[in-house]
């Protein structure tokens, strides 16, 4: 019997309101929208642990932080690193006679560590080494080699409209296309292959080709999310990592991130294109979602690691002519938890270890995991908090001051009232009640250790935060000494000479400079 290929296609940090067939008519997605017709979208999907890190290694182990130790981000000043006995399922595929690629952003550490992939080609957001980062190398045989900030300027510009360095042919979008198509070519008709496709795109910095920067200029944008009862502290956090003199600024910064998951979604088509020409479109299972979503202004704020919709909430599609019929919708709660197990049974691998895997299969209708409850974590300290999602209700507990949250999902989906703000009836107690008892056993079950006690959510000091803008210059150019590259002064002003919204004069230099980043004469005098 001949085996199916399985193609895992995400974004980073894409918006669950983003493509066009599940409801958003401001958005350009056609390819999405085919894959959508001719299977079935998931609108109740959410990222598990909505940050980078933590959610791929939720994807790839099926397990939460519990497990796999990674509640957050994690650098190389403060490494972390996946327990080796921990199976995930490229290990497992590959042990099956898979063909396991991964191609593009995989963030895991360290960054070459390849968690059972039997081939990795990575474009990573920020890499140390030249060496170790394929598009990297890619960029300076391609004529590109002088170029620092390869995804685009990442400190002074980083939440702000630009435009490529590169032009769109060498694009990283493009270039993820490009080698999954290479890998499509290599693997069809000789063996099943597993294929891990992954942008950075949408993620900032919003580097858009030039060919893209103006497709959403003349579109009515959806209105951001505004808050009528107080907003949890991280959401402060997160303000002052966008700087925007004017709205201006932010409108012109949604129409980048717009158009860089239109972008997304041309070279979308082409990888489908080339699995078509190949013969295996029908014997592929293709899964397109993202890590975790963009706050991109509700609220008043950017980023994620937040429960609100905005940041955990993704799109989440399946083709599988098998088993999915054409144009169908599941309203079911799904998670990234559940992308280990329909791979493995698409695969017919079985799961090895005793974890008891809090996702299942979705091709299981009536099977062991409660559709109606969601379980989402991050964080760890005063920074954590858990959240129950279900049916009707989202309870989420903030362990840094003990505070809490009740959202009425369906008659207010905006999350703009917290039910339990200012003296709450007795109604609503007993919601909240019910709810936080289901997540205490949650984060039982799942949770970090020793943040129940007595069954009994802990209270730590309440969260405090700094300002901060996003600063992470490029790093490997430092360790490439035969190589003369662009300053980061006309880097940032090559990305903005045609965005016309932007005077750099307005924006926050000092700040850059006081990190030793920028120097503000050499930045204005060019």
């Amino acid at each position: 019997m001949q085996r199916s290929n399985i193609l895992l296609i995400t974004t980073d940090q894409q918006r669950y309101d983003t493509i066009h067939a599940m409801g958003y008519d401001y958005m350009v997605t056609p390819n999405l929208d085919r894959l959508a017709a001719e299977g079935c979208c998931y609108p109740n999907a959410y990222s598990n642990n909505p940050v980078c890190m933590a959610a791929r290694h939720n994807i790839i182990t099926g397990l939460p932080a519990r497990y796999h130790g990674f509640d957050d981000n994690y650098f190389e000043d403060d490494p972390k690193v996946i327990p080796h006995e921990l199976p995930t399922f490229p290990q497992l595929l590959s042990d099956s006679g898979y063909a396991t690629i991964a191609v593009g952003k995989m963030h895991f550490q360290p960054c070459r560590r390849h968690n059972g992939f039997t081939h990795m080609e990575l474009m990573e957001e920020i890499p140390r080494h030249l060496q170790d980062d394929e598009y990297a190398q890619y960029l300076k045989e391609n004529g590109f080699g002088d170029i620092q900030s390869i995804h685009g300027v990442r400190h002074l510009l980083y939440m702000l409209p630009q435009q490529s360095l590169v032009d769109e042919e060498h694009h990283g979008s493009a270039w993820v296309a490009q080698r999954s198509i290479h890998h499509i070519k290599e693997n069809a008709g000789k063996r099943p292959f597993f294929i891990w496709s992954s942008f950075i795109a949408p993620h900032p910095p919003f580097d858009v080709p030039e060919e893209w920067a103006d497709l959403y200029t003349e579109k009515a944008l959806p209105e951001l999310k505004k808050s009528k009862t107080p907003v949890s502290d991280l959401v402060n956090a997160n303000r002052p990592v966008a700087d925007y003199p004017n709205e201006k600024y932010l409108r012109r910064a949604r129409e980048a991130y717009f158009a860089s998951i239109s972008f997304v979604d041309y070279n979308v088509g082409k990888i489908i294109e080339e699995l078509k020409k190949s013969g295996e479109y029908e014997n592929t299972l293709i899964i397109f979602t993202s890590d975790h979503g963009e706050l991109m202004g509700d609220y008043e704020s950017y980023q994620k690691f937040l429960p609100y919709d905005s940041s955990a909430r993704i799109p989440f599609i399946m083709r599988y002519p098998k088993k999915i019929k054409p144009g169908s919708i599941d309203e079911r709660l799904v998670s990234l938890d559940d992308i280990l197990p329909t791979v493995l049974d698409v695969a017919g691998v079985t799961y090895p270890n005793p974890e008891i895997l809090p996702g299942e299969s979705v091709f299981e209708i009536d099977g062991n995991t409660d559709r109606g409850y969601l379980y989402i974590e991050h964080g760890h300290g005063s920074k954590r908090w858990v959240c129950l999602r279900e049916k009707q209700y989202k309870y989420t507990y903030y362990y840094g001051g003990g505070k809490e949250e009740l959202f009425d999902m369906k008659n207010d989906p905006d999350e703009t009232t917290n039910l339990l703000y200012d003296n709450p009836n007795q109604a609503v107690l007993e919601i909240r009640d019910k709810l936080k008892q289901r997540l205490i056993a949650e984060e039982k079950k799942y949770g970090l250790d020793g943040y129940v006690k007595d069954d009994q959510f802990i209270q730590l000091e309440e969260f405090r935060c700094g300002f901060y803008r996003e600063c992470n210059p490029p790093m490997f150019p430092e360790k490439e000494k035969d190589t003369v590259f662009i300053e980061l002064e006309d880097e940032v002003k090559r990305a903005v000479e045609k965005e016309d919204i932007i005077d750099l004069q307005e924006l926050d230099i000092e700040y850059f400079e006081k990190k030793k980043v920028l120097r503000r004469e050499t930045l204005l005098n060019l």
